[in-house]
């Protein structure tokens, strides 16, 4: 195990203030919450709060609305539901602060739609490389604004006390899931990478047992083999960590523990910049967590 080092001060940084506590996370909590039992219309509004919670403040109701496919009453009902007088109310918790709140990817977006109309096909190679680059910086600083620090060190913790570790991760988020089951090797865990390969899906998950924690990584429209994994290791009574991009996912509704991520997108491109330096801190701040509990024996 990689030797690290020794313990920083107590930090109070972005991602402490971003837990549960701030008002526009615990009402997504909540919603995310509630998710199941919410009528067909509340779901496509619930889906549309949380992808568009950045700029959901400057939103017009009828705006909501078209967006969703619904009514603006349906709006209203949304609002009252979780206990606001209307859409007024519930918009508050997302106008207070908003200037903080702007995600930087979704001005990056708005930049690189100029860009490109700006640019009439003449954009160089460097160009592009500039594009994606600023991309990356944007999403890595949207990243550590919303990273919520108590659920990566439930994660952590979950990892810590598992006697193996089991991860999947299918098509764009197989690279993840790759290097996850590779950097996790440096533990003394079992740790088994859910690869699939020739169809045996199944058969690589015959000796996962209860207790067990798998990873799961995967992105809207979310790969049917991590699907079918995850759902197998839940009902073997395995313990799931879902790395995706939405509390309301599938995924995330298997995974008592959800990492929240979401990657900027570059001339239609998602990137794994995000998502791999989570995977990177999931697993230095696991090695850390074991090697604090590393007592050699005098003399050893």
């Amino acid at each position: 195990m990689p030797v690290l080092p020794a313990p920083l001060a107590p930090s109070s940084g972005p991602s402490d203030l971003a837990d549960a506590e701030h008002p526009v996370n615990a009402l997504l909590q909540r919603i995310a919450t509630e998710y199941p039992s919410l009528s067909k219309q509340l779901k496509l509004i619930a889906q549309h709060v949380e992808q568009h919670s950045d700029h959901l403040g400057l939103e017009k109701i009828q705006d909501v609305a078209a967006r969703c496919g619904v009514q603006p009453s349906a709006v209203v009902r949304f609002a009252k539901h979780f206990g606001f007088s209307g859409y007024s109310e519930l918009q508050k918790v997302f106008r207070d602060g908003i200037a903080a709140q702007i995600a930087p990817t979704r001005n990056y977006q708005a930049r690189i739609r100029e860009v490109i109309a700006q640019g009439q096909g003449r954009l160089s190679s460097a160009d592009i490389a500039y594009e994606f680059i600023a991309g990356a910086i944007a999403g890595m600083n949207e990243l550590q604004r919303d990273l919520h620090a108590s659920t990566l060190g439930e994660a952590v913790e979950l990892l810590a006390q598992a006697p193996a570790i089991w991860v999947v991760g299918a098509r764009r988020s197989f690279p993840v899931a790759t290097y996850l089951a590779y950097a996790l090797q440096h533990t003394d865990k079992p740790v088994q990478l859910i690869t699939g390969m020739g169809a045996m899906h199944e058969g690589q998950l015959r000796s996962l047992r209860r207790d067990d924690v798998m990873i799961a990584i995967s992105f809207a429209p979310y790969a049917q083999e991590t699907m079918q994994a995850a759902e197998a290791a839940a009902a073997q009574g395995a313990r799931l960590i879902a790395i995706t991009d939405s509390r309301m996912g599938p995924l995330a509704a298997l995974a008592p523990t959800t990492l929240l991520v979401t990657e900027s997108s570059t001339f239609g491109f998602r990137g794994l910049t995000n998502v791999m330096a989570l995977a990177q801190s999931l697993f230095i701040a696991l090695a850390y967590r074991l090697e604090l509990d590393y007592h050699p024996s005098a003399g050893a």
